[in-house]
């Protein structure tokens, strides 16, 4: 793997040299988010190449991986050892990698219960826009003080580095899962939620959702089996013992519900990150129930793109933000920032560390921002 290494360490120093944006792409699972999607700007650098397990120590719930392994492959050997990545990185196609799942920082539905991608990585080797291999963290908690850089890489979107190696801390899987549903509107579930979210209750994941006018809550238990069984006979509900139950958690996870897949072609999909507390939105009369996960935290919104105004000032109200995570269409893709910061000293502490990290800009410029 050192030749793949040394390959794009050079990529990366010809390009600073030459001012050649670069569109870092590993599986292209997530070609679809940020602004001209998919046609993002840059010269192509795969980093599928680097892949393979460095190294894997179960018993210290430990592995660290090259950028380009496939997420599958890393997911099936945790699965042969009985654990698991708690937090669910989403697949929205085939062939999605570990750098990939890092450098998007998108979790799944048991986000809310278990932390979020940034909350497992212990430590990162990056290629910054310099074409300086650099290495942050370690594989131990202990490692992580100061600056935690390692973190940061999370959730950037290779804007700050090409993320080449991963280390994260992975977890058992639980011995016990369930489901129950409860047939109520988005106002008393989020009613249901709150309350639960006060009690000591092996929560792991929400869904509620408005099929046919009808709305449903779905929870996923786990932990402990007597936790479980216990949590089962006092919460109430109907419990959900069918075969595909766990498929239609990763449909959730993945998008491929039909609440998704029957999004409109001029409807684009937004993401509204929330207090697990704010009330249900009144959102603009035209746009439909939204489909809520993470306890109330994650509301998605089928809406045309002319109302991202609306629904940012709606989220801000709440005291979250919106962002455009599907556009409507590739030509419209451009047509807003897909993110916005918060506040000016936001958006420049942002500034500040894309300079530092990648002075010249060719790291996957416009992917966020």
């Amino acid at each position: 793997m050192q030749a793949a290494l040394s390959q794009i360490i050079d990529r990366v120093r010809d390009s600073a040299a030459r001012r050649t944006p670069l569109r870092i792409r590993g599986g292209g699972s997530k070609d679809f988010y940020g602004p001209g999607a998919p046609q993002h700007a840059g010269d192509l650098l795969d980093i599928r190449p680097l892949a393979g397990i460095v190294s894997y120590e179960p018993s210290e719930l430990v592995v660290t991986a090259l950028a380009g392994t496939p997420l599958a492959e890393l997911e099936a050997l945790l699965a042969r050892h009985g654990q698991s990545l708690p937090f669910e990185p989403p697949r929205f196609a085939p062939g999605g990698t570990v750098g990939g799942m890092v450098a998007a920082g998108l979790s799944g539905p048991a986000r809310a219960s278990v932390g979020a991608v940034r909350d497992y990585v212990l430590g990162v080797e990056i290629v910054n826009g310099r074409g300086e291999l650099l290495r942050f963290g370690g594989q131990v908690m202990k490692n992580v003080a100061g600056y935690d850089v390692s973190r940061l890489m999370a959730g950037s979107w290779g804007q700050l580095g090409v993320i080449t190696e991963v280390s994260l801390k992975v977890l058992p899987v639980p011995p016990a899962e369930a489901t129950l549903r409860f047939d109520c509107g988005q106002a008393e579930a989020l009613q249901r939620l709150n309350a639960w979210g006060g009690q000591p209750l092996p929560l792991n994941a929400s869904c509620w959702v408005e099929d046919g006018g009808r709305g449903q809550l779905y929870v996923r238990l786990r932990g402990a089996r007597a936790a479980v069984d216990a949590a089962c006979r006092g919460m109430g509900g109907a419990l959900q013992d069918a075969p595909g139950v766990p498929d239609d958690w990763q449909a959730c996870r993945d998008q491929r519900l039909p609440w998704f897949t029957a999004r409109a072609a001029d409807h684009a999909l937004w993401r509204l990150s929330l207090p697990q507390t704010a009330a249900v939105l009144q959102l603009p009369e035209d746009v439909a129930p939204p489909l809520v996960e993470w306890h109330g935290g994650l509301r998605w919104v089928q809406a045309p793109q002319q109302q991202g105004g609306a629904l940012r000032t709606l989220a801000a109200q709440a005291g979250g933000s919106a962002s455009l995570f599907i556009a409507a269409d590739a030509g419209c893709a451009g047509a807003a920032p897909i993110f916005d910061a918060n506040s000016t000293a936001l958006a420049s502490i942002h500034q500040r560390l894309k300079e530092a990290f990648d002075p010249a800009g060719i790291l996957n410029p416009g992917r966020l921002m």
